[in-house]
C-alpha cells in the first residue's frame, strides 16, 4: 500500500510540474478593435488589401444544423476577400438544400459554393477527403486564398471570427491557429463530462507545449482551425494525413515540424 501511495504521488508530481503546467490554461484573450484594424491596415499597406480567406466546410447529414453554420460564415465582417464552400459528402437528408437556403435567406448566395464529394478512394478518411475536394477546388473555381478556415457543420462562428484568427496568425507569425469552440451542454451529463473532458485534452496536448514552437507536441482543434495555405501546400497538403483519423492533431503536427 505504501508503494503504491508513492507511486501515486509520484505520477501526480509528474503531472504538476512535468507537464507544461496544463492545469493553469487559460482562455485566449480577444484582440481589441482597434488591434485588428491596425493589423488590417498594416496588411493594406503591404499587400493592398487583407489576406485572401476561403472556408472549407465538410457535411454529411447536417440538414438539422448546417443552416446556423452557414448564416455565421456568410455574416463574418471580414474585411477581405472571403469565400464558402460546403462540400456535401454523399448526405441524404438535403444537407446541400440546407445550406444553400441559409445563404439566399442571408442575402449572400454569391459568397458560397456547394460542392459534390467523389466517391472515397481507399486509404482515406471521409473528413479528409471532403476537404481535400474543397481546397483542390479553390483554384478552379478562381477564388484567391492566402488562409484556409477548415470548420465543421455545426460550429456557429461570432461575426469577428475570421478577423480575429487571421489577425492573431499575422501578429504571432502563426502558419496555423486553432480554438477550441465552446461545446454545447444540455444534459447534467454533458456539463460534467465536457470540462473533464478538456482537461484530459490538455493533459495530453499541454497548450504551452503546443504553442511553443521548439516543443515536439502539436495539437489543434478540428472544429475551428485557420491555416496559412501556403504552410499547408509546405507540409504535403491534405494528402499528408489522409489515412488519419484524430486529423486535427496531425495536421498540426504536419505543419509544425515541416
Amino acid at each position: 500500500m505504501l508503494l503504491i501511495a508513492w507511486l501515486s504521488l509520484l505520477i501526480w508530481l509528474v503531472l504538476l510540474f512535468g507537464r507544461g503546467g496544463f492545469w493553469r490554461a487559460q482562455a485566449l484573450e480577444r484582440l481589441s478593435e482597434s488591434t485588428v484594424h491596425a493589423v488590417g491596415q498594416a496588411e493594406i499597406a503591404r499587400r493592398g488589401a487583407w489576406p485572401a480567406l476561403v472556408a472549407v466546410v465538410p457535411a454529411r447529414n447536417e440538414a438539422d444544423v448546417i443552416g446556423r453554420a452557414v448564416t455565421s460564415l456568410l455574416a463574418q465582417d471580414y474585411a477581405g476577400s472571403f469565400h464558402l464552400i460546403v462540400v456535401d459528402d454523399h448526405s441524404t437528408d438535403g444537407t446541400a438544400d440546407a445550406a444553400q437556403a441559409a445563404a439566399r435567406d442571408s442575402g449572400f448566395e454569391d459568397r458560397l459554393t456547394v460542392l459534390t464529394a467523389a466517391p472515397l478512394p481507399p486509404g482515406w478518411s471521409g473528413k479528409v477527403w471532403a476537404q481535400s475536394q474543397g481546397i483542390a477546388a479553390i483554384d478552379g473555381l478562381g477564388f484567391p486564398a492566402d488562409y484556409l478556415l477548415l470548420t465543421d457543420a455545426d460550429i456557429r462562428h461570432p461575426a469577428d471570427a475570421a478577423s480575429q484568427l487571421v489577425a492573431r496568425s499575422i501578429l504571432e507569425d502563426r502558419d496555423l491557429v486553432s480554438l477550441m469552440v465552446r461545446l454545447r451542454s444540455d444534459s447534467s451529463w454533458e456539463r460534467a463530462l465536457i470540462p473533464a473532458f478538456v482537461f484530459f485534452f490538455a493533459k495530453l496536448y499541454p497548450f504551452a507545449w503546443v504553442n511553443n514552437v521548439g516543443n515536439r507536441t502539436a495539437a489543434a482543434a478540428g472544429g475551428c482551425m485557420m491555416v496559412r495555405r501556403a504552410a499547408l501546400v509546405e507540409a504535403g497538403g491534405m494528402e499528408s494525413i489522409r489515412g488519419e483519423l484524430i486529423d486535427d492533431c496531425s495536421l498540426a503536427s504536419r505543419i509544425k515540424f515541416r
